[in-house]
């Protein structure tokens, strides 16, 4: 039988490396300055292991590079390959370590810190007391990135689409709702339709986040205009103007309290329900610590997943 050179393995380590780190990146380039190498190494790494598998595993469609079916396949096998290597010390110091203490980096959401996680920040301090926790308060476009940078261990929010490299597992589910002044022409309509409230001027978060595409999409749907009066970050913020009636608002149920003194009726048909859930890299080491506080969130999250 033929022996393959010693270095033959940390070729190919090295060749998926640059395939996984391309992948997750998105670019040749970044998956470069990642990996402290130039762009035609990296490139070179993908194209001997693209003529080794007999497969092509990127195409280009303009400036993006895409993974082919093929890639997706690698990737999915590759990646925790890639990740136990370069986690591996991360690894051993974790259970080497006191795992009852040591730091926990999380991002999230104005609303996510706000209505989601409080209770659950409250008993993962009682009975971890020594862990630190870090929050990080950021668009989930940003959190994502920090994710992929491994500035955090993982994050929670809302999520609509998936990427290949991110796992997310939801938790919670809100509806959507409509609200308004006590007194408003809304709150005495039965069965309120999209086509009403788009006579009515909204208040709504800024455009670039996830809830004005939600609803800018289910008014689209139905050929309506949407009358947007104003752009207001944080649900507090939005409740409040609406309470003084500078305009209406659709808002998850999650930010909805008791003695909020506001006319509110869910859009059931009209805006899906939001899930609210974490998001994690594929592949990430997760730290004991970062296990802990998913599991006291969702306590199912690894129960079909190595993850």
């Amino acid at each position: 039988m033929t022996r393959r050179p010693a270095y033959y393995s940390q070729n190919r380590l090295q060749q998926l490396r640059g395939f996984v780190f391309t992948a997750e990146h998105g670019s040749i380039s970044k998956a470069a300055e990642h990996m402290n190498l130039t762009q035609p190494s990296v490139s070179l790494q993908i194209q001997a292991l693209e003529k080794e598998l007999g497969a092509m595993l990127f195409e280009r469609k303009g400036r993006r590079i895409m993974l082919t079916p093929a890639g997706k396949q690698l990737l999915e096998i590759a990646t925790p390959l890639v990740r136990g290597i370069e986690n591996l010390k991360s690894e051993f110091e974790a259970h080497c370590e006191d795992l009852e203490s040591g730091d926990l980096n999380i991002a999230a959401g104005e609303s996510t810190l706000l209505y989601l996680l409080p209770d659950f920040v409250a008993r993962y301090g009682r009975q971890y007391p020594q862990i630190r926790l870090h929050f990080h308060n950021v668009t989930g476009r940003d959190g994502m990135e920090m994710l992929r940078r491994d500035e955090v261990d993982f994050a929670v929010g809302p999520m609509q689409e998936v990427p290949d490299d991110i796992r997310y597992v939801p938790g919670f589910s809100y509806q959507n709702y409509l609200i308004t002044p006590l007194d408003h022409p809304l709150s005495y309509v039965e069965n309120i339709t999209l086509r009403e409230i788009s006579a009515h001027e909204l208040i709504l978060p800024p455009r670039h986040l996830t809830t004005w595409r939600l609803i800018e999409t289910a008014f689209r749907r139905e050929g309506l205009p949407m009358n947007v009066k104003l752009e207001a970050g944080g649900w507090e913020v939005i409740k409040r103007y609406v309470d003084l009636g500078l305009g209406v608002s659709i808002v998850p149920g999650i930010c909805l309290k008791p003695w909020d003194r506001l006319f509110r009726i869910a859009l059931r048909d009209s805006i899906p329900e939001r899930s609210y859930g974490i998001v994690m890299r594929r592949g990430k080491f997760l730290s004991p610590q970062s296990k802990r506080f998913i599991r006291l969130l969702q306590p199912d999250a690894f129960e079909h997943s190595s993850s």
